[in-house]
């Protein structure tokens, strides 16, 4: 389907000139990064922006800087380049693992995991990671720069913490210091562009402190707190394994779609917490490899 109305297009060069852009022409302005959502948006649905502010010119962008501890990934940077990244798989495996699931190939050389987040679909595959890394989101506008918690992010489906005039220049995401391992299991019906039905991002360490996030079981993601203080400090067994799996239903509400029942997600996300807490668990003292850890593909 073409594209049935006309906008004003306008391609700035630096961080501050699309800033000064978006604070002139306020919500008649979209974003243009990846384009894997908003073209869809602009063929497919009554969307209609009156400016398309297109920020791929802007190579500050485009880094991805590991310094002093500190991960900062641009707002143009793609999935693809998050998974080839060494930085990334070495020190936040957690975030290649799920980049690996998104989509297909093609997608994923288009689509970056800042438009990820600021689409804000409840089934987006970098919350998990996100969340249980605690990362910040980092947004500038005219009166300056400012960040935002990942747990602050997500404000109800495909909403946001972001205001009118702001724009999104990357994220930070602090390394973390204890030994530890991770693991992202999601519930796809195949292998590439299927979205995720239910998955569960596991970060635990070698003392026994756990984080724990869902997505695509509730209206955003979701850091299971209620579970971890279960599971802090101490060593997996069945007794404890079922014990966080009743908990879930206190986590998360799924919903009944074209895709899977609420029934089904409920009990389906219970038997992928144990196993990604296993595999995490296993990987404290086992060397990386990758995985596509996506159940029904």
């Amino acid at each position: 389907m073409a594209i049935s109305h006309e906008f004003e297009y306008i391609k700035p060069k630096t961080v501050n000139e699309a800033v000064d852009i978006l604070a002139k022409y306020g919500s008649k302005a979209s974003i243009l990064a990846g384009g894997t959502d908003i073209v869809v948006k602009l063929k497919e649905t009554p969307f209609n922006p009156e400016i398309l502010v297109d920020i791929k010119g802007i190579d500050e962008l485009s880094k991805i800087e590991f310094s002093n501890g500190v991960l900062k990934i641009g707002a143009l940077v793609t999935f693809s380049e998050l998974i080839d990244s060494e930085i990334v798989k070495t020190n936040f495996p957690l975030i290649h693992e799920a980049s690996t699931t998104v989509a297909s190939i093609g997608t994923r050389n288009r689509a970056t995991i800042v438009g990820n987040i600021c689409s804000a679909v409840p089934s987006l595959d970098s919350g998990p990671a996100l969340l249980v890394y605690e990362a910040d989101v980092i947004v500038k506008n005219n009166s300056g720069e400012r960040k935002i918690s990942i747990k602050d992010w997500f404000t109800g489906p495909k909403k946001t913490a972001i205001k009118e005039g702001d724009l999104v220049i990357g994220l930070e995401i602090k390394k973390p210091t204890d030994k530890h391992g991770t693991s992202y299991v999601k519930l796809g019906r195949y292998r590439g562009e299927d979205l995720a039905q239910a998955g569960v991002g596991v970060f635990v360490t070698e003392s026994n402190n756990y984080k724990i996030s869902f997505c695509a079981l509730g209206p955003v993601p979701v850091r299971a707190t209620i579970i971890e203080n279960l599971l802090n400090g101490k060593s997996l067994d069945e007794k404890i394994l079922n014990e966080a799996k009743e908990l879930v239903e206190k986590v998360i509400s799924p919903i009944t779609d074209i895709r899977a029942s609420k029934e089904y997600r409920m009990h389906i996300a219970k038997v992928m917490l144990e196993r990604a807490l296993l595999k995490a668990k296993e990987r404290i003292t086992s060397v990386y490899h990758e995985t596509h850890d996506i159940l029904g593909g």
